[in-house]
């Protein structure tokens, strides 16, 4: 049995996500805890909802970073963690945290990198005009959203789009995108080698999700037990603002 570890800072929507996933497909894994950066993370409610495991490091105890990694690898390593997911983990994290958890822990971005990596993705793609926008899974490398990406889901950008609607149609591709890349590693089809990840059993044309839940039956963003609208903010911007307030 693979043990999961989640890592949150906001309301966890692909955490939902990927628990959801987990149970109703059956995967051979237990998310054996979500680890929170503070006890006011909404996220950890909606775990707890769902009778999963929660635990916090709280980042105002640790105000250096090296304390506060080693309190997190501490806590990870407690719940004996096969894969670490940063589900919107607001924290930049230092090249050794990341070589501790090499080829094991994943990131989701929403952007179709390497295009807009950073702040503000959204944004960023309806100005510069592109007709398709999206989310990529990748695994963590000490370059900020960078790493070997295992897949990613792609999704139109229409002529009436705001920020916040090509946002919810993200998010809503990334609940879908997650869940399948994780449980790729779950079930130990993930390589990598020279930067470039390939998948066991599964051909590199299933690694790309085109459109989906995009039409008229597109269910909601909205998840079991999320009752927020979907963000607008990214957690690789929120990143960036706490690389800048570390240094």
């Amino acid at each position: 049995m693979t043990n999961l570890v989640i890592l949150i800072s906001g309301r966890g929507s692909n955490m939902i996500a990927i628990a959801d996933a987990c149970r109703r497909e059956g995967w051979p894994a237990r998310i054996a805890a979500v680890i929170a950066h503070g006890a006011d993370v909404p996220g950890l409610q909606a775990a707890r909802a769902l009778g999963l495991p929660t635990d916090v490091v709280d980042g105002r105890a640790h105000p250096e970073r090296a304390g506060r990694e080693a309190a997190l690898a501490e806590c990870i390593d407690r719940h004996r963690a096969d894969i670490v997911v940063l589900a919107g983990y607001m924290r930049i994290l230092s090249p050794e945290f990341v070589q501790r958890y090499a080829g094991r822990m994943v990131n989701i971005h929403p952007s179709l990198l390497p295009s807009f990596p950073g702040l503000h993705t959204h944004r960023r793609a309806l100005e510069a005009g592109v007709t398709a926008h999206g989310a990529t899974v990748h695994l963590v490398s000490d370059a900020l959203d960078g790493g070997p990406i295992l897949a990613q889901a792609v999704v139109p950008v229409h002529d009436d789009d705001d920020e916040a609607r090509l946002a919810a149609r993200v998010l809503r591709a990334e609940h879908r995108l997650y869940p399948m890349a994780v449980r790729w590693m779950v079930e130990g089809r993930v390589a990598h080698r020279d930067g470039r990840v390939s998948i066991d059993g599964i051909d590199h044309r299933l690694r790309c999700l085109y459109a989906p839940d995009e039409g008229p039956h597109a269910p909601s963003a909205t998840l079991p037990g999320l009752v927020e609208a979907p963000r607008a903010d990214t957690p690789s911007g929120l990143q960036q603002q706490n690389r800048r307030a570390d240094q």
